[in-house]
C-alpha cells in the first residue's frame, strides 16, 4: 500500500483518487476550492463516447481563415494574447495532419470509446443515476451541403470504431424536436451518449463517494507542493499533508506546478464560457449546433448553452462575443431566453497540442506523477483514465501508457 496525494479535484482528479483507493492505497485529495468546483462544473454534461477522434485543427484553407478572421463561433482569439498561444497552437495544428490524427485517434479511442462502462458503477454507487439522461444528443446542421459532408465523416467513424449514428433528415428532426422554431438541413443523432443534468454534481458525489469508502478530502494550495526527504507534503487548512506520492491532476494549472520542477509542458488552454436560461419550450435532448459553435444542454439549472474554445491568456479578460451569438443562434431555434445568473462562468479546457493527455512518473523525480491534458473530455474520460493510470502506478505499462507517457517532452 502506498501513500498518495492527488492534488485537484475535477472528475479527473477525483476519478484517479477513486481508482487508486479501490487498489487499496491510501490517498489524500486536495483542492483550493472543493470538489467539482473549476472546469468539471463548467462543461457541457455530455459523457462523450462517440468522440473517439479528437477535436483536430483544421487543415483545409478556408476552415483556417474562417477562424483567423473570427467568422466561426468555435474559436475566438485575441491578438493581445497570441504570445502565449502562438507556439502550442502551431503544434496543435502540426499533430492534426491527417497521419499523426490517425496515430493520435487509435490511442485516444481506447480512453474514450468505452467511458460509460467506467462511469456507471460510480454512478450507481454515488447514488446520482437521476442525474443521467440515456437520450443521446443531437448535432444539428442548417445547410444541407455541411450536413451531407458530416454524415459521409460519421459513416467512416462508424465504419472505423463502430460509434453508431442515426442520419435525420429535416422532416424526422422536426418530429423528434417538435419545439424547433427553424427548418434545419438535418441532425445526426449519437443515440449511445449519456448527458448529465449537473456535472459538478456529478464530480461532487463521486468525491463524497471516495470519502465514505476512507478516503480523505482537504482545502489546499497545490502551490505549496515540495519535497520533503524521499516523500511529498502540501499546505492544508488541516495542517502538513505528507505522502510517498503525488499527483498532478490540476486540469488547465498543472503545466504551471510542473514547470517548478523543472518540466516543459506544452499546454493550449481553450477558455470556454456557459449560462443558464429559462425558456418556455426547448429541446427534448441536447443538441449540438454546428454551424453556431454551441453546446445546448438540459441541466438542473435550466438550458446551458456552452461555448466554443477562446485563445486567450489565463487572465484575459471576459469576452461574451462567443456567448452572445449562442444566446441568438439558441433564439433562432427555440425562441426567448430569460438567464437564470447574473453573470456567465467562464473557465480553461487543458489541451496538449498532441491531443493525448499527460500520463506517468515524472522522469527525474521519485513519486511525482502526472495525470492531466484531457482536453474537452475530462468529464467524459476521468474514470476510464483513472483506470489507466491506477494500473500503470501498480506498475502495468503498455503501448498506451507509453504514448502518454511525459517523457515525450524530454
Amino acid at each position: 500500500m502506498a501513500q498518495v496525494i492527488v492534488l485537484g479535484a475535477g472528475m479527473v482528479g477525483v476519478s484517479t483518487a477513486l481508482a487508486l483507493q479501490s487498489r487499496g492505497h491510501q490517498v489524500s485529495l486536495v483542492d483550493r476550492r472543493g470538489i467539482g468546483r473549476e472546469t468539471s462544473y463548467g462543461n457541457a454534461g455530455a459523457i462523450q463516447t462517440e468522440a473517439v477522434e479528437p477535436y483536430a485543427f483544421p487543415r483545409d484553407l478556408p476552415s483556417i481563415l474562417k477562424v483567423v478572421l473570427k467568422r466561426t463561433n468555435d474559436v475566438n482569439w485575441h491578438l493581445s494574447s497570441l504570445g502565449d498561444f502562438a507556439a502550442p497552437l502551431l503544434r496543435y495544428w502540426s499533430h492534426s495532419a491527417p497521419t499523426s490524427h490517425a496515430r493520435i485517434s487509435k490511442l485516444y479511442a481506447q480512453i474514450v470509446q468505452k467511458a460509460d462502462l467506467y462511469h456507471q458503477p460510480l454512478i450507481e454507487a454515488s447514488g446520482m443515476r437521476h442525474l443521467i439522461e440515456y437520450g443521446g444528443y443531437r448535432c444539428l446542421f442548417r445547410t444541407p451541403a455541411l450536413f451531407e459532408a458530416a454524415v459521409t465523416g460519421a459513416e467512416r467513424v462508424k465504419a472505423a470504431w463502430g460509434v453508431d449514428f442515426t442520419a435525420e433528415d429535416g422532416a424526422t428532426l422536426a418530429a423528434a424536436e417538435p419545439n424547433l422554431r427553424c427548418a434545419l438541413a438535418g441532425a445526426i443523432h449519437y443515440g449511445q451518449v449519456w448527458t448529465c443534468r449537473s456535472p459538478g454534481a456529478l464530480t461532487a458525489a463521486y468525491g463524497r463517494l471516495f470519502v465514505a469508502r476512507g478516503g480523505k478530502f482537504a482545502y489546499g494550495d497545490a502551490q505549496s507542493l515540495g519535497q520533503k526527504g524521499a516523500g511529498w507534503h502540501v499546505r492544508t487548512e488541516e495542517g502538513l499533508e505528507e505522502a510517498e506520492h503525488v499527483v498532478l491532476a490540476l486540469g488547465p494549472w498543472s503545466d504551471q506546478l510542473a514547470l517548478r520542477f523543472g518540466y516543459r509542458i506544452p499546454l493550449l488552454r481553450k477558455r470556454g464560457y456557459h449560462r443558464h436560461y429559462q425558456l418556455d419550450k426547448g429541446p427534448r435532448t441536447a443538441m449540438l449546433d454546428a454551424e453556431r459553435g454551441t453546446f445546448l444542454a438540459r441541466m438542473d439549472q435550466g438550458l446551458r448553452l456552452t461555448t466554443g474554445a477562446e485563445l486567450t491568456r489565463r487572465d484575459g479578460l471576459i469576452d461574451l462575443a462567443q456567448l452572445k451569438r449562442s444566446e441568438a443562434a439558441a433564439r433562432e431555434l427555440f425562441g426567448a431566453l430569460r438567464p437564470v445568473e447574473t453573470d456567465p462562468w467562464f473557465g480553461d479546457r487543458p489541451v496538449i497540442p498532441d491531443m493525448l493527455p499527460v500520463m506517468g512518473s515524472a522522469p527525474n523525480h521519485s513519486g511525482l506523477w502526472f495525470h492531466f491534458g484531457h482536453g474537452h473530455q475530462g468529464f467524459t474520460a476521468g474514470p476510464s483514465s483513472a483506470k489507466i493510470f491506477a494500473d500503470l502506478f501498480d506498475g502495468v505499462e503498455s503501448e498506451l501508457t507509453q504514448g502518454l507517457s511525459p517523457r515525450r517532452f524530454l
